[in-house]
């Protein structure tokens, strides 16, 4: 291993290859160890969705972005509700979600039509 190859006269030091690979190999699992894996879950939403189901959905929602998840709200069209107007009424179900879980969510991507669903990215308010 070169110590100093720019030197005048170029300085090196014999090693044990096996040790070097072997410290190498152990700062990757500690670095492993200590990372921290964020997965984007996603709850799925109906313009026509009852009180019970909306209910239902914002409880898996706060239990997604307390395991420390991201969450990915979807508010899917279906048949005839693509006909309708995709304006204010339709996505108020989405403004009432994101809405609720202000107090524990932070909203990364607002709102976005895409194709037949709009969706939203929301994340845990980082702590004070």
């Amino acid at each position: 291993m070169c110590v100093a190859p720019n030197a005048k006269v170029p300085v090196c030091k014999f090693m044990d290859y096996r040790k070097f690979r072997y410290e190498q190999q152990k700062r990757a699992r500690v670095a492993k160890k200590n990372q921290t894996v964020i997965l984007v879950k996603e709850v799925r939403l109906t313009p026509v969705i009852s009180d019970n189901d909306f209910e239902t959905k914002l409880k898996a929602g706060v239990k997604f972005l307390e395991q420390g998840n991201k969450l990915k709200v979807t508010l899917k069209f279906v048949r005839r509700e693509r006909m309708l107007n995709y304006g204010d009424p339709n996505i108020e179900v989405m403004n009432r979600y994101i809405e609720r879980l202000q107090d524990i969510a932070v909203v990364e991507s607002k709102p976005v039509l895409e194709g037949k669903n709009v969706t939203a990215m929301l994340a845990k308010k980082k702590a004070k």
